[in-house]
């Protein structure tokens, strides 16, 4: 499986190349992602380091890109094709200068326009204002509004009702006000004049547009009547205080109004003219601009990547030189030589840069190369820990127990065909999809994951088959195993004596109704369990079992796993005290669980029969597993075989009293004590092995460094080395760690803390984790049943229920209320709680097995990575 089964050997490189010739090299390595730079200066600020201007620069032209595209979308013009095109060149040096030029001038001119037209605007709606008030203004005046204030205001004077105004003249101001305020408007100006102004009021049935904020506003035309200039000042200071525009130049005459109105009108042609041509205009510039983004963008990210990079280099002690320190995967070591050759060709620098292989005693990253189908599984591995270096990987696995798990608690031939027609249309449409550049985070949760969708989606279909289940509906394609015994006769009886509209149960015996010659149903469950009244208890029944058995399979399998890592770790202790005990302790209780359950199935049926030379006299002297479980580790003395020996009496076998309980093969007890003392030993052996083994290494250790060693001492640096045998002591010891799981730096607590912790996990989580595979029968049951109860009570009882022409209609009413009801609820939520409960039995259940997780990832530098995340942004 190569990468897939184990992440890839790297090596750690250091870098040298010369000065001029640095830039080149580093954005040649970020064509291919093969690269991890180590930061060299972990300690200077990242606004102290050598390129930090050069950084600055191409963040105010992406700053400008920025502000572009804003601009580009608000005129809703489509910027065509995507930043990340494959092709990785970055421009001439020559070709960036003027580009930074472009971008100024083009930020220039549009914040220019922009200001223009908002301008325009606003003197448009100053046009469109006045406009509206010339017309209102003719229309209150036409309705005589100021003959009615004229005698209101003489009428309040003369009855004295309020303070006695101003002599004068009565005037009026007229002025426009945003509909939503109007009401509160008036009152205010009621109570602010002790209702000693008059005010009329219209509506603006055109929209107009708010220049700074662009919304459309509803507005309304006031006229205010009124007497003196102490009211007029209390007037305008509402106004104010409402941010209504009083125009106080309106024509007093109706024929300087119309005159007023004519030239409005064509002022506001003209300026409708100048707008249409400056938004055109303003169209062509952005419209270039949205030509050209992806490619500005992209040279921008790239060439700010490159910088970014060579900030993590440092100087030689000359100065002329860069050196930088790297980690690399093994088999791409060659494909970097040859980059950074071709980068110090662009260049033309006539040094040949270095890269030298370096030993090194820190961890490295672990890389695990995916492709477009494996990256799903590699991410849920990855969501738990990353895989620590050169460890085990489970991807491969998950690849096919993930989807069959989940299948187990979501088996149904529909709801499988609808998800996999699903992932079938992401994988089918995915060059398609990927061009469109969606957004949106749930659709790319869902395309992500559309090569899992369509094996969940598969399997399901598989489970579904075996299920025998279909939308709640089973399937007869191959004959059902089970034949009715009765003939026509006693079925009309029983017709004939059961009250018409009601049911009557019929049991069909296994030894009479069931077809021994033809066999059971050939594949899946037998049809004829749909329609049976004891349908849970035989469906319970099977999947409670298969999911133990799929339980410990997946379990053991991991622990297998774990074997595989102390052999490439070359760990022997692990071997002989984790390995081995846990494959006994496993294979001693829950394989032996699991092969009762088989054997249970295989042999005890309904019929007398010899069963592993003891008589077995029916079904319900058939083995209870449980209680026989807890009899094992209780070693409770039980009866030997079902039947109290001496043959038959009166035809029939004296049966033992509960002999389900019995033992059911010879030697079970003897058996199964071995078999619990071989466990038992098995958890001593797991929890003092290795602690013993490490003392065991430190007094043989200590016996070496007491008769083999030799002490160097340097007083000029006042320093000393301990030797043992020709070799440091720091060289011993790291050679030992190797060898025997990496505890040598350990003390005895610490290690024996360790495995106390590790086997109480591992013998406890063996019966919990055993449990929770039964999580399986649970969900598959809730699957089924709900799929039930969405047929009877949506589609039976609302569609097929109704006879007639209504009927007809009722079931086209009805079938989309299914089908909706279908998705969101037995696909989506289900399946969602499905993938769940599957990602927890692999993350706890399966991975605890074998998988540590300590390790950290290899990020690679890559301009693919930075305009992948330019695009996301």
């Amino acid at each position: 499986m190569g990468s897939l089964s184990r992440s890839e050997e790297m090596r750690f490189c250091q870098l040298i190349v010369e000065k001029d010739a640095a830039f080149n090299i580093v954005a040649e390595i970020g064509k291919q992602p093969y690269v991890q730079f180590k930061d060299l200066n972990p300690n200077v600020n990242s606004f102290q380091r050598t390129f930090v201007k050069d950084i600055r620069r191409y963040d105010e032209m992406e700053r400008k890109l920025r502000f572009l595209e804003s601009q580009i979308v608000k005129d809703e013009i489509v910027i065509p094709g995507r930043v990340d095109t494959g092709d990785y060149t970055i421009l001439p040096t020559s070709e960036l200068n003027t580009l930074e030029g472009t971008l100024t001038e083009l930020e220039k001119d549009v914040k220019s326009m922009n200001d223009s037209d908002s301008q325009l605007k606003a003197n448009f709606m100053d046009l469109k204002e006045w406009d509206a008030v010339l017309d209102k203004t003719d229309e209150f005046f036409q309705g005589g509004v100021d003959d009615q204030a004229q005698e209101e205001l003489e009428n309040l004077d003369e009855e004295g009702a309020v303070p006695r105004v101003e002599k004068g003249p009565v005037n009026y101001l007229v002025g426009i006000i945003r509909r939503e305020r109007l009401n509160g408007f008036e009152r205010v100006l009621w109570r602010a004049c002790h209702h000693t102004a008059y005010i009329r009021s219209s509506d603006i049935e055109e929209e107009l547009e708010d220049p700074g904020t662009g919304e459309k506003v509803h507005k309304s035309v006031f006229i205010i009547f009124l007497k003196g200039d102490r009211m007029r000042s209390i007037v305008e200071k509402v106004c104010d205080g409402f941010k209504a525009k009083l125009f106080k130049n309106c024509p007093k005459t109706f024929k300087e109004r119309q005159s007023a109105r004519n030239d409005v009108r064509a002022r506001i042609q003209d300026l409708q003219t100048v707008l249409g041509q400056t938004r055109e205009h303003r169209f062509r510039v952005l419209q270039a601009a949205a030509n050209n983004h992806h490619q500005w963008l992209k040279q921008v990210r790239m060439i700010k990547t490159v910088f970014h990079m060579l900030n993590l280099f440092t100087f030689d002690g000359i100065g002329r030189f860069f050196v930088g320190e790297c980690w690399i995967p093994l088999k791409h070591v060659e494909d970097v030589r040859k980059a950074i050759e071709v980068g110090a060709e662009r260049s033309g620098s006539s040094v040949k840069p270095v890269l030298n292989i370096l030993e090194t005693s820190v961890t490295p990253p672990t890389y695990n190369e995916t492709n477009k189908f494996t990256a799903v599984f590699q991410g849920i591995v990855d969501s738990y820990g990353i895989a620590t270096y050169r460890e085990l990987n489970p991807a491969p696995y998950t690849i096919i127990t993930f989807p069959f798990l989940f299948s187990c608690m979501f088996g149904d031939l529909g709801h499988g065909c609808i998800m996999l027609m699903a992932g079938l249309w992401f994988v089918l449409r995915e060059k398609n999809l990927q061009a469109r550049n969606i957004k949106d985070e749930i659709f790319n949760m869902f395309f992500g994951g559309r090569y899992i969708i369509l094996l969940m989606g598969l399997f399901s279909i598989h489970a579904g088959i075996i299920y025998n289940d279909m939308f709640a509906k089973s399937f007869n394609i191959f004959g059902s195993g089970w034949k009715n015994p009765y003939n026509a006769s006693e079925i009309e009886g029983w017709i004939n004596r059961t009250e018409h509209g009601k049911e009557m149960l019929v049991e069909l015996a296994p030894e009479d109704a069931y077809d021994h010659a033809g066999g059971p149903y050939s594949f899946g469950v037998d049809p004829i369990w749909n329609i049976a009244e004891n349908k849970l208890n035989f469906l319970n029944s099977m999947k409670m079992k298969l999911s133990v058995i799929l339980g410990i399979s997946q379990m053991t399998f991991g622990v297998i796993l774990s074997f595989f890592n102390h052999t490439y770790n070359k760990s022997k202790i692990d071997i002989f005290t984790v390995f081995i005990p846990q494959m006994l302790f496993m294979g001693c209780i829950f394989m032996y669980l699991c092969l009762q359950i088989i054997l249970k199935w295989l042999f005890f049926w309904t019929k007398e029969a010899t069963v592993f030379g003891q008589i077995y006299p029916g079904s319900h002297c058939a083995p209870s597993l449980l209680i026989g479980l807890i009899n094992m580790f209780m070693m409770k003395d039980r009866n030997a075989g079902f039947v109290v020996d001496g043959g038959k009496v009166n035809g029939e076998y004296r049966e033992v009293e509960t002999c389900y309980l019995s033992q059911w093969y010879p030697g079970q007890s003897v058996i199964e004590m071995i078999l619990v003392v071989i466990a038992v030993i098995c958890v001593p052996v797991m929890l003092f092995g290795k602690p013993i083994h490490h003392v065991m290494q430190q007094k043989k250790k200590a016996k070496e460094l007491h008769g083999n060693a030799t002490v160097r001492a340097n007083v000029v640096s006042d320093s000393s080395e301990i030797v043992l045998n020709g070799g440091s002591k720091k060289e011993g010891a790291a050679h030992e760690e190797h060898g025997h799981g990496g505890h040598e730096d350990e003390s005895f607590g610490d290690i024996m803390v360790h495995q106390a912790i590790h086997t109480i996990e591992y013998v406890l989580g063996c019966v919990s984790h055993t449990a929770s595979y039964l999580r399986l029968w649970a969900l598959s049951l809730a699957h089924a049943q709900l799929s039930e109860v969405l047929w009877h009570m949506v589609f039976v009882t609302g569609g097929l229920g109704i006879s007639g022409t209504a009927g007809f209609i009722a079931v086209y009413v009805v079938f989309f209320i299914f089908f909706v009801l279908t998705i969101s609820i037995l696909v989506l939520m289900e399946g969602l709680s499905a993938f769940l409960h599957t990602l927890r039995l692999h993350w706890v259940e399966f991975q605890s097995k074998f998988y540590l997780g300590l390790g950290y990832p290899f990020v690679p530098y890559s301009f693919k990575t930075a305009l992948q995340e330019a695009e996301a942004a």
